[in-house]
């Protein structure tokens, strides 16, 4: 089902000083106004989430408990948003496990006191384990689903996951950034010109690559796990992306413990997908691309306070030289070879 359309722009509602301190403002009152407002009927009952990007509650409702998201100020559209509501429901009419907005009046975005949230079925689950007996090959399964579905259209309005936006545009975020040490700026500039260029190569190598939609952040934080097995959570981060975006952060530990996680892996993705083996060259890379990412995050949200809370050892020179070494051990893991593809 679509959601409600927005027309005004978001940017247009910011408050001076947002940008500064986006969700100073939202207080509990205004979140339990904006519930009530939205038609929720909230009992009182609110507890804040962890969550850096957004804002996120859990809220008690006559309904039972709703998860309330406030989305950070300016960082997607009206239509960005609505398409990973559109997704949401368009995996869970293909009976995927993941959290839908709720509609109410026909919409699924709306907006309070210069804020924009929605309201989300709040799914019980635990930790995953995924080293119990065929959890990972259960996770592939549900995996492979998902892109099924993520297959047949392309989004219109939401980004890619490619070198140029979690690269490039990273790069040059850290680079303008007074985080990084002044001492430190050469061998970073230097390092990550190296890592680009490298990350080029085998995107030309591998070429080409074919995007779907894909959850794109798809690691254990932003799973469940039930009697059924796993549920998504979190569709804030979709994107246009290679299907190995979506499997490649479930990987851990030395060669050979990655090697035997993609052989349960795989062998659950293959009961309903393919995937070309060639995407496999592209583990390290985009591992790589979260690196510069990451650190290119930290740096523009780091006047939201939470950060500095969350981060307080970021700004440190020791903190970067460990990043440094961390990005020259990632060059080098580049060119080592790929996964078996069984």
């Amino acid at each position: 089902m679509k959601g409600g359309i927005i027309n005004k722009s978001n940017v247009a509602h910011l408050r001076p000083g947002a940008a500064l301190q986006p969700f100073a403002e939202l207080t509990p009152e205004r979140v339990l106004e904006a519930a009530e407002a939205a038609g929720l009927e909230p009992d009182g009952r609110l507890l804040a989430l962890n969550s850096y990007e957004n804002r996120v509650y859990r809220l008690g409702s006559a309904a039972g408990f709703r998860v309330l998201k406030f989305y950070r100020p300016a960082r997607w559209s009206d239509a960005q948003i609505l398409e990973e509501h559109d997704f949401s429901a368009e995996l869970a009419a293909a009976e995927l496990p993941v959290a839908t907005p709720i509609v109410l009046g026909g919409r699924t975005l709306f907006r309070q006191a210069g804020f924009r949230f929605a309201a989300f079925e709040c799914l019980a689950g635990r930790e995953p384990e995924l080293d119990a007996p065929g959890a990972r090959e259960l996770l592939g399964r549900t995996l492979a689903r998902l892109h099924q579905v993520g297959a047949r259209r392309p989004f219109v309005r939401r980004p890619a996951i490619d070198p140029q936006r979690y690269g490039v545009q990273a790069r040059r975020t850290v680079l303008g950034s007074s985080l990084l040490p002044p001492a430190l700026t050469e061998q970073y500039e230097r390092l990550s010109a190296l890592v680009l260029e490298r990350i080029g190569r085998v995107y030309e190598e591998v070429a080409p690559i074919r995007l779907i939609r894909v959850h794109g952040d798809c690691h254990l934080g932003n799973l469940l796990w039930a009697e059924q097995g796993p549920r998504f959570v979190d569709l804030d981060d979709c994107a246009m992306g290679p299907r190995i975006q979506d499997l490649w952060m479930l990987l851990s530990g030395e060669p050979a413990e990655q090697q035997a996680q993609w052989a349960e892996l795989l062998a659950g993705y293959e009961q309903f997908g393919s995937l070309d083996y060639s995407e496999l060259r592209l583990i390290e890379p985009l591992r790589a691309l979260r690196m510069l990412h990451h650190a290119a995050w930290v740096c523009e949200r780091w006047v939201d306070p939470a950060f500095p809370r969350a981060f307080p050892w970021f700004g440190e020179a020791r903190h970067w030289e460990g990043y440094l070494r961390d990005l020259a051990e990632q060059l080098a893991a580049i060119d080592e070879p790929p996964l078996l593809a069984r």
